[in-house]
């Protein structure tokens, strides 16, 4: 199956083709030590952990040693605590789940957030855990700090408006010419990450949805290409995002405006 190409043109039923659900979906279980300091639980089907953090979680595929989905409310901010500057494997999840190592990737790859840093300020403890390589996966350089950044910084601005509701997680894809790190990390490169955020609720709820490619195009400029609606985003992911009904039908034409002022830090 070839990867697919800028997926802002592609987000159709043609993009099933091209880019697998995350394999939470389908997968058998293979087994854990019961003696293994786990920290979460293990869900089936597929060989999943459900890592529950200090403010978010995280669903961890031990097949292949990254994170799948995470989830999050993003609250007022009200902390400021500094990011921690050092990455870690998480000592109480099995090795056999985890990346081989916590060391740059290196090829214009980032060690990419599922869950920012920034939005976990308040506590030095879920900073320090966000560094876990269990809420890292290989990102673009211009991905990472482009488009997927500026979705971190509506979060920023849009949740000292109101509580907001996070989802993501990772389209795998089946491309080997960009798995530079099997061999170091024992972890594929993904093809894309969507993300999803809700705010409101009952008649006022509001929800907007990204699919951002894995790729140095996917730069700020380029995020409103990466929107789709919760329906498409269902159908593309598997998944099943708890919003209204009315609210899945809906793509905003562009990304929710940085409000003028917000301090994005």
């Amino acid at each position: 199956m070839k990867k697919c190409g800028a997926i802002g043109t592609l987000l159709t039923v043609g993009l099933v083709a091209c880019m697998t659900a995350p394999s939470v979906q389908k997968k058998s279980p293979a087994p854990i030590s019961e003696t293994a300091p786990v920290r979460g639980e293990l869900k089936v089907p597929g060989n999943i952990l459900k890592l529950e953090y200090d403010g978010f979680t995280v669903w961890l595929d031990c097949d292949k040693r990254g994170p799948v989905k995470f989830r999050y409310n993003a609250q007022h901010d009200n902390g400021n605590e500094a990011r921690a500057s050092t990455f870690r494997l998480d000592p109480n999840v099995p090795k056999e789940c985890q990346q081989f190592s916590a060391a740059a990737y290196g090829h214009s790859y980032d060690r990419g957030h599922q869950v920012p840093a920034n939005h976990l300020d308040a506590s030095a403890e879920a900073i320090r855990q966000s560094n876990f390589m269990t809420n890292i996966l290989p990102q673009a350089a211009n991905m990472n700090r482009g488009a997927w950044l500026l979705t971190e910084e509506i979060t920023e601005c849009y949740r000292d408006i109101a509580e907001l509701l996070v989802m993501g997680g990772t389209l795998w894809g089946n491309n080997p010419a960009d798995d530079y790190f099997l061999q170091s990390h024992g972890v594929v490169t993904p093809d894309a990450f969507w993300k999803v955020i809700v705010r409101g609720s009952g008649q006022h709820e509001q929800a907007i949805a990204w699919i951002v490619p894995n790729n140095a195009q996917a730069t700020k400029k380029n995020l409103d290409n990466y929107l789709v609606s919760i329906e498409e985003l269902e159908r593309i992911t598997g998944e099943t995002i708890p919003v209204a009904d009315y609210a899945k039908h809906d793509k905003p034409a562009t990304s929710w405006m940085i409000p003028i002022g917000c301090n994005k830090s």
